[in-house]
């Protein structure tokens, strides 16, 4: 489970994507006029020369990360990183195919006329050619990483037609289709159920034949009521029809789908294992690479009880095929990697929050049924990320809390990280502006200035150490995914935010030393609710719904809160010089809506009741008011800041005394997105470029 980056984000608008761009069918003459010179976006050097911010396209901006703590690594741990990035790394195309069956085609397409063109490259034509190929390395597909809308190119079609023919590259009329024809592979993963769930989404995990009906009933057929401790079913497989007409699961393992690149996956964690720094974390690369092998899920959860046991080392990892955001069913996980390393001091920091888990279980204002007797095995670290791959990049969180199995971190517990150098460079990228315009007066801005870089911090602790580790579901009740359904991921998400917020305002934060006053609480829900309620919107297309479920739950939660605080004027909707703010006025009444908020969603998840989350989320957190959301569009255009960040990886270097053992890693830190993903594609291309044939 993941926690966002979103306070310093901040944002003009671009067109996300839905419609062709006007002329898309013939070359224009614009195609082929001289670009107008633009400011790349690039950030000034800091005060040792760094140049955090790269550049700055559509709607989205690069930032570098810096690796502190790498240098004081020993050689094994430094190889340890090394092998731990490749494995990562050599599995990014998986990722491509599980977005949509079409994507590698497409990038391969795209690359090829790229490094292939050798006319004019300071056309309107090239550059925007050149924005759409960077747009797709960015969400590792043709869909945008947050909205799931395909992106329309903004060249004509005539002009792509030039290009093929200049560069002496072919396109079948059906990638042709996927490129320019809007309604074709036109949404990655659809939320709304009465649109068919499976039939309407592009994500490549179910077969193009395959019906919501089908994969449901498919799925229901696998669970055992029976054991407490059930597999996460389905977690890496694709859902297709066979030559008999039966639906059948083709496996993410070696010998089934993705075999390639899985191959190269388990040579580079077997060559991990050699540097493992204890048996606990040798142990935990060994069932990995079972279940790499095998696909044996029940290899998976021995996996993770080995994972979170490894709390001993000074480097860790997440690996595997583990977020199911993009299942519009919530069964099948992204392949995704982080390599961390730990950052020893700001951890120490923050052990006060392991130290009283139980505490904080005590005193939730849940149901008492629905609280843990024991909370067992939580583990807070801040981590500096030294790599990432798959569904962790470009696009990356900043908070994760691992397993998300239920059982497993009732009986064994949970890791939380927050990958502090991810902030640090968010932070440093910057992006003023936007507090200024949204906040309500000098006094909330002042406010979030001095204590907004902490809440932030601790908001994103509470979430993923506290938030997702707390409460248990009643006996009987199956995993969420199987009773919400395709609501589990909000509620879930909306959940840990809750449980954040609600003790962000409690004076036990102060007795414990993690804030000074409860200034840092109230800071934290005035950026909540101005996110919730407006800024959030800077990322949606004018009259598109709310689809992805970070921004569901920011919405849910906040309209929620007011349509009740309304009676009281706990939150004040203020109208002045035609622009809309929403200015909190009780703080310790808007803390008891969101502790009976965060009530009522245990309840929903304790209970799996569908009909309840379907009303909460529909009902608060998928519609925006259209004047709301124009209006910040309005206000967020004129300020000319990418809502959407992203990272450019650091680049290491083996440098080996004989074969296959490595003495050092060198690590250096690009600055040209295009040339590492060319580099990437080329060194990590282990994939076909269409997978739709492969079986067990």
């Amino acid at each position: 489970m993941r926690n966002y980056f979103l306070a310093a984000c901040a944002a003009a608008l671009f067109i996300i994507g839905c419609g062709a761009p006007e002329g898309s069918e013939t070359t224009t003459a614009d195609d082929w006029a001289v670009a107008q010179e633009t400011p790349s976006g690039a950030s000034e050097p800091d005060a040792d020369g760094f140049v955090w911010q790269t550049e700055q396209f559509a709607d989205l901006k690069l930032i570098r990360y810096q690796v502190p703590g790498f240098d004081q690594l020993n050689e094994r741990q430094q190889a340890l990183v090394y092998c731990l990035n490749q494995a990562g790394l050599s599995g990014r195309d998986i990722m491509y195919d599980q977005n949509n069956r079409y994507n590698l085609r497409v990038r391969h397409l795209l690359e090829s006329i790229y490094t292939g063109f050798e006319g004019d490259r300071t056309t309107n034509g090239w550059v925007r050619f050149e924005t759409y190929l960077k747009r797709i390395w960015f969400s590792n597909g043709i869909h945008h990483h947050y909205s799931n809308m395909k992106i329309q190119p903004e060249f004509s079609e005539g002009f792509f037609d030039e290009l093929l023919a200049a560069t002496s590259q072919s396109v079948t009329d059906e990638v042709r289709a996927v490129i320019f024809n809007p309604e074709v592979e036109a949404k990655k993963v659809e939320q709304d159920g009465t649109k068919g769930l499976v039939e309407n989404s592009a994500v490549n995990f179910y077969g193009p034949d395959v019906t919501t009906d089908e994969a449901v009933a498919f799925y229901e057929s696998l669970v055992d009521g029976s054991t407490r401790t059930p597999v996460e079913y389905s977690l890496n497989s694709r859902l297709v029809r066979n030559a008999a007409g039966e639906i059948e699961e083709q496996t993410y393992k070696i010998g089934g789908l993705y075999s390639e690149a899985i191959e190269q996956i388990v040579f580079w964690l077997n060559q991990a294992a050699q540097y493992a720094e204890n048996d606990k974390q040798a142990a935990a690369l060994r069932n990995l690479i079972a279940y790499y092998e095998t696909g044996d899920l029940v290899k998976w959860q021995l996996y993770n009880i080995n994972w979170v046991q490894d709390t001993e080392g000074d480097v860790d990892y997440i690996n595997g095929f583990i977020e199911v955001y993009n299942d519009p069913l919530g069964y099948t996980g992204s392949y995704e990697t982080v390599v961390q390393i730990k950052d020893f001091d700001a951890s120490e920091r923050m052990k006060v929050l392991m130290d009283n888990a139980q505490w904080f279980e005590d005193n939730m204002p849940f149901l008492p049924e629905h609280k843990k007797d024991e909370v067992v095995g939580i583990t807070y670290n801040v981590v500096n990320v030294a790599g990432e791959a798959g569904d962790a990049s470009p696009s990356t969180p900043i908070g994760v809390n691992l397993p998300n199995s239920n059982w497993i971190r009732v009986i064994h517990g949970s890791k939380s990280v927050s990958l502090g150098n991810i902030v640090q460079a968010y932070d440093q990228a910057g992006g003023g502006g936007m507090l200024s315009e949204f906040a309500h007066d000098e006094q909330e801005v002042a406010m979030a200035e001095k204590h907004s870089s902490l809440a932030g911090k601790l908001h994103t602790a509470m979430h993923e150490v506290i938030g997702h580790a707390s409460g248990k579901l009643e006996e009987g009740i199956g995993e969420p995914k199987q009773t919400i359904k395709e609501y589990s991921s909000t509620l879930e998400e909306g959940r840990a935010d809750l449980v954040a917020l609600y003790f962000m305002l409690d004076e036990k934060m102060v007795e414990l030393g993690l804030m000074e006053s409860l200034e840092t609480g109230r800071a934290e829900y005035d950026s909540y609710i101005r996110n919730g309620m407006m800024l959030q919107l800077r990322r949606l297309e004018l009259g598109a719904n709310i689809e992805e479920a970070h921004m569901r739950n920011r919405a849910w939660i906040s309209h929620w809160c007011f349509e009740r605080s309304a009676e009281a004027g706990i939150i004040e909707k203020v109208v002045r010089d035609g622009n809309t703010y929403f200015d909190v006025k009780d703080y310790e009444a808007l803390r008891g809506l969101f502790g009976d908020l965060l009530q009522e969603v245990q309840r929903i998840k304790s209970q799996g009741d569908y009909d309840a989350a379907k009303a909460l989320v529909e009902g608060y957190g998928v519609k925006a008011d259209p004047a709301i959301h124009q209006e910040v569009l309005d206000r967020s255009e004129k300020l000319g800041i990418a809502p959407y960040g992203g990272f450019i990886n650091p680049e290491m270097e083996a440098v080996y005394v004989e074969e296959g053992v490595i003495a050092e890693v060198n690590v250096t830190f690009p600055d040209n997105f295009t040339e590492q993903m060319l580099r990437y594609s080329k060194a990590y291309g282990f994939l076909p470029l269409n997978n739709e044939y492969v079986s067990n």
